[in-house]
């Protein structure tokens, strides 16, 4: 977008057209086709994901989702259908209580479940660096191999599709090392920080002083718990 386009729709936001915006997961526009989903059903999910999150809409009506998408009723019904039978979403039944009133909600569980496997399963295939192997063979951790597992295994939890990118741009974009990047988990627990903000400062900080392996990180680790300088 050039600057005077930006100026427009900063305009525009001030003034409550731009009000609200949804996070919607890269993954799912990166590989919705190997989810086997078409175009017509993925906009439905991105519908979907933007009345929950900016509307808070948790169930909205064939009308509402007809309007957004241009797409006929029973096209509609039909692309909720195979979500529903692929298990991409579900339907809830919820019971207000204070009204007694009984009430349906969309359930997107099931895609976000779905778009963090499809993340491991990808990094579960990616080439590692030879001392990784090296690393994880040293310490007889054969699922350590896969750095997806290990930070499922640190945090007690699976990881959400957003942690999972958070991980694959590690990698991808910044070009850490993963024996790094397990290193700087290592040291947010030992730190009682298991998030992954902290982990993110621990690359940056590591990165702009020159740490490019898992050495460097210890060597540096030691200086500053000394208080020396890095």
């Amino acid at each position: 977008m050039d600057s005077a386009g930006w100026k427009t729709w900063a305009e525009g936001a001030s003034s409550g057209l731009g009000a609200g915006m949804a996070v919607i997961p890269y993954v799912l526009l990166r590989h919705y086709r190997k989810l086997k989903l078409s175009d017509q059903e993925t906009l439905l999910l991105i519908h979907l994901i933007s009345f929950k999150q900016v509307e808070q809409k948790d169930f909205p009506t064939l009308e509402e989702l007809q309007e957004v998408t241009g797409a006929s009723a029973q096209s509609i019904a039909q692309s909720l259908q195979k979500l529903l039978k692929a298990g991409l979403i579900s339907i809830d039944e919820e019971l207000d209580e204070l009204r007694n009133i009984q009430y349906e909600r969309y359930n997107l569980s099931g895609l976000y479940d779905k778009l963090g496997r499809l993340l491991a399963a990808q990094e579960k295939n990616r080439p590692s660096s030879q001392s990784w192997d090296k690393q994880q063979q040293m310490d007889g951790q054969e699922e350590g191999h896969n750095l997806f597992v290990v930070f499922e295994k640190e945090f007690g939890r699976p990881l959400s599709p957003m942690e999972c990118e958070t991980i694959s741009g590690w990698i991808d974009q910044d070009r850490y090392p993963e024996e790094l990047i397990r290193m700087a988990l290592k040291e947010a627990v030992f730190a009682g920080k298991v998030h992954f903000r902290y982990i993110d400062r621990i690359l940056l900080e590591w990165s702009r002083n020159r740490v490019k392996t898992a050495n460097d990180a210890k060597a540096y680790t030691q200086r500053f718990r000394s208080g020396g300088r890095a």
